[in-house]
């Protein structure tokens, strides 16, 4: 209950007639939380009792995990075109493409796979110019020496806009590629990739060497887990992107006084309470991207709209889970979609979806008569 009264109004943020954002970093608010501040808050009940909240999550994550079959397929595409791709490696001079290193990223290196999207990724860094050519080439080359090693395996290879990707009858590996720095002047638009799937893969290297380096505890791994599942379930979630994901479930779980992992119980709920206090709205401080200099907060690539979505589902289900609703937020209770747009009860009290709060400016068009226009005219001449 003292949550639920100090969250922060997202109305705060917002104006009826647009948003005018504080670029101030040092004037940012930071949202509150209980786990910050526990002894200034004494408890006056007992702890209650979670086993039962404890044991739905974990029965969820075991949900999602993937088979052992999904992990034996996957691993086995990923040691073969590993072991492919190494070899062109050493064997510089002998291809047309030089390569000059090869990493695991994403979900399959972090350890936090979905059942169901059995998709490792793989970052390729080139010595060259990264041209579509090439690219096409060494994704040919690649298929082609592993039909050799194995004729009997069904593969395919599909080009595409970050690079290329190589499928198995049930796994999928996703070829990301990069060029070395000083390559980065040098790209034409028509003729290699984007610069900026270029920069999104070098980005997806150092999100994976500090995931292994920062957040590799297992309750982080499921937590992480778990905000996937509820990002593809909640459809106001969607604008999160994985690596806000993977911060979010580190700071809950690891960002408290005493340095010390937070039960999975505590850190799935002190992560909406987050959410639903406006740490990814504007003005917060919000989680600052350790892989990036400066000051970078990672939840401005979301517009306005979207941090305001992202903010009221939050609150939903915050409150939902103050009720006991966790069985229908995990999923394990049927379709929960409609917690966004309906009343519904928890034992004996009425949760009301949250609002939203930002509204777009409508785009005035000014219209000027002949005089108008001669005074605009006279005036800027």
């Amino acid at each position: 209950k003292k949550i639920c009264m100090i969250i922060q109004d997202r109305h705060k943020y917002f104006r009826k007639c647009g948003y005018i954002q504080n670029t101030t970093t040092n004037n940012n608010f930071l949202v509150f939380c209980l786990s910050q501040c526990e002894m200034a808050f004494p408890r006056l009940n007992p702890t209650p009792d979670e086993t039962a909240f404890s044991d739905a999550l974990l029965k969820r994550n075991q949900d999602l995990s993937p088979t052992s079959a999904e992990q034996s397929s996957i691993l086995s595409l990923v040691t073969k075109i590993t072991n492919v791709i190494d070899n062109l490696i050493v064997s510089a001079g002998a291809v047309e493409v030089e390569i000059e290193e090869m990493r695991q990223v994403g979900s399959y290196k972090k350890g936090t796979m979905i059942s169901g999207h059995n998709v490792a990724d793989l970052v390729v860094i080139l010595k060259i110019l990264p041209s579509l050519e090439t690219v096409t080439a060494l994704g040919n080359k690649v298929v082609e020496t592993l039909r050799t090693q194995d004729p009997s395996e069904v593969l395919s290879m599909l080009p595409n806009e970050t690079g290329f990707e190589i499928s198995s009858a049930d796994a999928t590996v996703k070829i990301l590629i990069a060029t070395v720095p000083p390559n980065m002047r040098k790209l034409e638009p028509d003729v290699h990739i984007d610069v900026k799937h270029l920069q999104n893969s070098l980005a997806a290297v150092r999100h994976a060497r500090w995931f292994e380096e920062s957040a590799s505890h297992s309750t982080v791994k499921v937590l992480v887990r778990l905000l996937k599942d509820l990002r593809t379930r909640f459809s106001g979630f969607e604008p999160l992107t994985p690596w806000m994901l993977d911060l979010l479930g580190h700071c809950a779980v690891m960002n408290n006084p005493t340095r010390q992992p937070l039960a999975l119980n505590v850190a799935f709920r002190r992560s909406l309470q987050m959410l639903s206090s406006g740490l990814f709205l504007p003005g917060s401080a919000g989680i600052t991207d350790p892989c990036e200099n400066g000051h970078y907060r990672v939840f401005t690539v979301m517009n306005l709209e979207q941090q305001d979505m992202v903010c009221l589902t939050a609150q939903t289900l915050v409150r939902v889970l103050s009720h006991g609703g966790y069985m229908k937020i995990l999923g394990l209770d049927g379709d929960a979609s409609y917690l966004m747009e309906e009343l519904s009860t928890w034992d004996g009290v009425t949760v009301k979806p949250s609002e939203k709060a930002y509204e777009k400016m409508p785009e005035l068009e000014l219209e000027m008569d002949e005089d108008e226009q001669k005074t605009s005219s006279l005036l800027t001449s």
